[in-house]
């Protein structure tokens, strides 16, 4: 049997930007994502802490120290620029990976 745990979170972010109108996903510094050891295209959750709202998209990796944090197409309506969220990822782990696992967490602040 596989268990679903935390693999990865990337807390302590705000929204610099967002795009209605594109197909769809966050945009992410690279650095960010590969901290956090996700990968582009990858599915992540979204938790926006000002508003509460929640959503599943993909990640597009963006300018490497940048800072970027930009939520485009229907995600751009879960969030504004400013806002703080947090992006989790997560894996499917069998019972004899479980003890060994540890999630990444990575903060934004510098």
């Amino acid at each position: 049997m596989l268990r679903s745990f935390l693999k990865a979170k990337i807390r302590d972010i705000k929204v610099t930007g967002a795009h209605l109108e594109y197909e769809g996903s966050i945009t992410l510094d690279e650095n960010f994502i590969e901290q956090a050891g996700i990968l582009p295209y990858e599915e992540v959750q979204v938790l926006n802490i000002e508003n509460g709202n929640r959503f599943n998209t993909y990640v597009i990796k963006g300018k490497r120290g940048s800072g970027i944090v930009e939520l485009n197409g229907p995600a751009a309506r879960m969030g504004v620029v400013g806002d703080r969220i947090m992006v989790l990822t997560f894996a499917y782990l069998a019972e004899n990976e479980i003890a060994a696992h540890a999630p990444r967490v990575v903060s934004g602040n510098k």
